[in-house]
């Protein structure tokens, strides 16, 4: 099974929100596990016993070809003794990539499907043409979002955490943001940075809190201003500043995800949109094996 290790939290110090009455600290959660790190360790956690619980020997899921996903649950089926199966967006493109090499190494079957193919993932027809396929196994959604994968992230925040007027967190599939808005306190507030384009993840919060019966006792806040042109999608002030906070603060964060909600905190901090004397926990939710993907593909040297 998967096996957490110890996660530290850390204050960072800046005269940028020093000077503003703000204090900042950022919870290491890539720190849990060695490969299936972050959000992702806890999204899985449940999904897994679950799997075994049931008698399955096999997990199957979905994803693109630079999937953080897919590598974590490479990584955790091997832990826990179990066969993995990846359905892959697209197809083969050699050499593989750091992630879809990584899923290979650690025992994961590769399945490439057409994004035609691909749309279909949850229809009946697909999943049991996928059953006919492979036999039995157990399915865990894209992204790893369901009952279970809220059960894991409802568990990131812990006593401790109290303290923080402010959780800031990315928001992807919206599966850790609604986990968290399930354990903030009355007192706090949680920001979500969306890492996509569009409005439309402001529904996607809603219905995801209304499907899983979450009434937030504190306050949640969706910002959708800072994805950098949508998923996946970076520009020249995103990659400078990823190293100039790993310059600074000798922490390294990936541009999909965490890169973007710190940019989009501190922009908000430098605005004034953020009262003096919060006291901020940013959570670093893993991520970092796509950085070789990201390097390899744009050749780029981000700091690992």
């Amino acid at each position: 099974m998967l096996i957490p290790q110890r996660i530290t939290t850390e204050k960072i110090s800046y005269p940028l929100w020093e000077d503003k009455g703000i204090e900042i600290s950022i919870k290491r959660l890539d720190q849990i596990h060695e490969l299936a790190s972050g959000n992702k360790f806890f999204k899985l956690k449940y999904n897994l016993e679950k799997a075994i619980s049931e008698g399955h020997d096999t997990i199957l899921t979905f994803g693109g070809a630079y999937s953080n996903h897919i590598y974590a649950c490479a990584a955790a089926a091997k832990s826990a003794n179990l066969h993995s199966i990846g359905i892959i967006r697209g197809e083969e493109t050699l050499p593989l990539n750091p992630t879809i090499a990584s899923a290979l190494e650690h025992g994961m079957h590769i399945h490439y499907v057409s994004r035609e193919e691909y749309r279909k993932k949850t229809e009946s027809d697909f999943l049991i043409s996928l059953k006919e396929k492979f036999g039995n196994f157990y399915m865990i959604p894209e992204g790893g979002n369901n009952e279970e994968a809220i059960k894991g992230t409802t568990e990131i925040l812990d006593q401790d955490d109290s303290e923080y007027t402010h959780i800031a967190t990315s928001i992807g599939t919206g599966g850790t943001f609604s986990g968290l808005a399930n354990k903030i306190n009355e007192d706090q507030i949680l920001m979500g940075f969306s890492s996509l384009k569009g409005d439309f993840i402001h529904d996607e919060i809603k219905s995801l809190l209304e499907k899983y019966k979450i009434t937030p006792k504190g306050k949640t806040q969706v910002i959708d201003q800072y994805h950098f042109g949508g998923y996946g999608k970076v520009n020249s002030d995103l990659i400078d500043f990823i190293r100039w906070f790993y310059k600074e603060f000798e922490i390294a964060i990936e541009p999909i995800y965490t890169g973007k909600m710190i940019y989009g905190l501190f922009e908000m901090i430098k605005n004034d949109q953020i009262a003096s004397g919060s006291k901020i926990l940013i959570l670093h939710t893993g991520g970092l094996q796509g950085l070789a993907g990201f390097n390899h593909r744009y050749g780029l040297s981000l700091p690992l």
